[in-house]
């Protein structure tokens, strides 16, 4: 058995790199579908209809529907759709073009609610280059948003890496990129004005428009608000004159990494990192601001975000499928090697000329720099080619645990992964097929449900089971990971990403918390924007955002934390046991049979 796992990972090494390779050169793709999928019946149009993300699964795996969607193009017509929900008292969820976050922040409750798509709301309203302001409406994607600021010579300082986003969706959940610099590195602190629809009375006509504006505490409500408080409809941003950028990778051997992690971002302005504790190897991003006249005209394009051949995305999910099912976790290693040493080769997608990776330093325009994501930027083409995790196709799967924390608490987190990785030295290696934990900064917020302090944000992504029953390899290591930072050192979860756990008793870390819920009880009282997910999180709820009965494996979806061993999986060999490092954790250990007999 030992001789055909070394051989078939031999094998799916070599065809990785044959994979790679194609998919530097793909250009075409099939773009993602709408998330929104209705079997209209009657006289009734986009109506009995099922809402999605992205990946095809929420973290508990449910179908969230709705009676209707409706499609918006102007703020009339949302005032009109919230007007006639809210005399009916229909429950309302907002919905974007990609649906992109992960939690079920977009799920109504039960079978009759009503979706709200900003998809058509995409028009840039105003530039005002003397003021450095762009106004747009919330349906506007990050990448529209930086080509249109870029028109005028002017620049977003900081964003998220992938362009797909909503403007409206990355105020929902409170996306950034990496700085600790000016107002740091989260889209909504450079937000200076808002206009939301929210329910009204009948006297109002149902529905009321405010414009917030700086200075004014509800904007720091709905800077970031989890879409419980209404329909942003338009939003202005302040930009900065259009800069460039020098950008240098540095790999480092981890053994510092806990004294340098906290410092790095006061020294470069977009400093972030890879981290592969498996390998014991971080990656410095050094990027700083230069000089316009400084000679590059970087692009940036991220091979993560390229589209990729479906038969390439079969056969790496084949790939790891097999080593799973076969515990093959030196196959596991030997790709993860593989997949971080390709894409260092590569420059991780950045292209001196717009074509090629030549060296660094690498030097660009913001706007060419600051995200990707080309798989999006295509004609369909039947599905030859797909987003990576296009669940239309049989691509990648994963989880994203993400959260942050305190500067102060870092060095203490990092050491604690550092143990697990010691202890258990091959079981991160899986972290590097997907290019292992990045991590970047982010500052205090004023928003009320933004970050608290100034802290590093971690962001993990790792294979998911088809079957939620089955448990992953190493599947206890990764499980304290995430208790360890949400337990222990009270990490703040990131709102549109992560399972379950990450959520629990998460309102309470926010200094502000009775302040957003007063705006939201003021803007929505009879709670139509709510669901019993959102009440959840945000402990408006009896029940808790975890499972507190005994539903067979739900610790290995991160829908419960286990207590009893059927929560793992005892048939397979998972039992409920304490963390190797922080012994307060509850996780799910594989034992030897010996170790359960």
């Amino acid at each position: 058995m030992t001789s055909f796992l070394r051989k078939n990972s031999i094998f799916i090494a070599i065809a990785k790199i044959g994979i790679l390779v194609v998919i530097i050169f793909v250009a075409n793709c099939s773009p993602p579908e709408d998330p929104i999928q209705c079997r209209s019946a009657g006289a009734v149009k986009n109506s009995n209809c099922t809402i999605t993300n992205s990946y095809g699964a929420f973290p508990d795996r449910s179908i969230c529907r709705a009676a209707q969607v409706v499609y918006p193009s102007s703020e009339a017509e949302i005032i009109a759709a919230v007007a006639n929900a809210t005399m009916a008292k229909r429950k309302i969820k907002v919905a974007t073009r990609y649906s992109h976050s992960i939690p079920k922040l977009v799920c109504p409750d039960g079978d009759d609610g009503l979706l709200i798509s900003t998809k058509y709301l995409n028009r840039t309203l105003n530039i005002n280059p003397s003021a450095m302001t762009i106004t747009v409406e919330s349906g506007v994607t990050l990448r529209q948003l930086i080509n249109d600021a870029a028109k005028t010579k002017l620049a977003l300082p900081y964003a998220p890496y992938w362009w797909g986003l909503t403007v409206g969706g990355m105020l929902g959940t409170g996306a950034h990129g990496s700085s600790l610099w000016g107002l740091g590195s989260q889209v909504h602190d450079y937000v200076i004005q808002v206009r939301i629809i929210s329910p009204a009375t009948a006297e109002e006509g149902y529905a009321k428009v405010r414009t917030l504006e700086t200075g004014n505490p509800e904007l720091d409500a709905a800077k970031v608000s989890l879409g419980v408080l209404g329909v942003i409809s338009q939003v202005t941003l302040k930009l900065q004159p259009m800069f460039k950028r020098s950008i240098t990778y540095i790999t480092k051997n981890d053994s510092d990494f806990g004294d340098e992690a906290a410092s790095l971002g006061r020294l470069h302005e977009f400093a972030d990192f890879m981290w592969y504790p498996s390998q014991k190897l971080v990656v410095y991003r050094i990027d700083d601001r230069v000089s316009s006249n400084a000679s590059g005209n970087c692009l940036n394009d991220f091979p993560g975000f390229r589209s990729t051949p479906s038969i390439v995305l079969a056969t790496l999910r084949n790939a790891e499928e097999t080593q799973e099912s076969l515990g093959d976790v030196d196959g596991k290693c030997i790709n993860g090697k593989l997949t971080t040493s390709t894409l260092r080769s590569m420059g991780y997608g950045l292209k001196n000329d717009g074509i090629l990776f030549t060296g660094y330093p690498v030097i660009g325009y913001q706007n060419r720099i600051q995200a990707s994501g080309t798989c999006l930027d295509s004609l369909e083409d039947a599905r030859i080619t797909a987003c990576p995790w296009d669940s239309r196709v049989r691509g990648l799967f994963f989880y994203q645990t993400t959260f942050s924390i305190g500067l102060s608490k870092v060095k203490k987190f990092i050491q604690d992964i550092q143990k697990l990785a010691d202890l258990e030295p091959k079981s991160m290696c899986g972290l590097d097929l997907y290019n292992g934990i990045l991590m970047r900064y982010v500052t205090a917020s004023s928003a009320y449900l933004g970050k608290q302090e100034d802290a590093l944000d971690f962001d993990i992504t790792y294979y998911r089971s088809k079957d939620p029953l089955t448990p992953r390899l190493y599947e206890d290591i990764l499980e304290e990971i995430e208790q360890i930072a949400v337990f222990k050192y009270n990490a703040l979860p990131h709102w549109g990403k992560n399972r379950n756990v990450a959520f629990q008793g998460a309102i309470n870390k926010y200094k502000k918390a009775t302040e957003f819920l007063r705006i939201k009880q003021m803007y929505d009282p009879l709670g139509l924007f709510s669901s019993n997910w959102t009440d959840q999180i945000l402990g408006l709820s009896s029940t808790s955002v975890v499972m507190m009965n005994d539903e067979d494996g739900c610790a290995l979806e991160g829908l419960c934390i286990c207590s009893r061993d059927i929560h793992c999986a005892p048939n397979k060999g998972y039992f409920c046991r304490p963390g190797k490092v922080y012994e307060e954790a509850r996780v799910c250990a594989k034992l030897k049979k010996s170790m359960t007999s």
